[in-house]
């Protein structure tokens, strides 16, 4: 298996835009929570595609599919964090269920890429 180009990999992009549009929003949290759900957030968003760019990086497509693996479980924890902060009020209901449509919109793809790997 030859590396992945991850500049040209859908999944990256998308995963990208997500960390774009996240960031957009937990800059408008309380400053309180800079270090504490912010940071969890944003660290969290970020992991997205490095994890798809660190897999993309290895010659074996078990260990590129471990780190689309981790990808996903990051997506999952973002969801958790974003439902966490839709709690203390710092997001809406709208704001939440758009986030959540991407994120489960690039679980999806994420998925489908590991099944196309096989």
């Amino acid at each position: 298996m030859g590396r992945h180009n991850f500049k040209k990999m859908i999944i990256w992009q998308k995963a990208m835009e997500l960390c774009e549009t996240v960031f957009g929003i937990t800059i408008n949290f309380p400053k309180t929570e800079v270090y504490n759900l912010t940071s969890q957030i944003n660290r969290c968003v970020v992991s997205v595609p490095s994890n798809i760019v660190e897999g993309s990086s290895r010659t074996s497509l078990k260990d590129f599919n471990r780190f689309l693996e981790m990808s996903l479980g990051s997506l999952y924890e973002l969801q958790t964090q974003l439902i966490l902060a839709k709690y203390k009020n710092y997001i809406t209901i709208e704001v939440l269920t758009n986030l959540e449509i991407k994120i489960e919109e690039l679980q999806k793809m994420i998925s489908g890429f590991q099944n196309s790997l096989k």
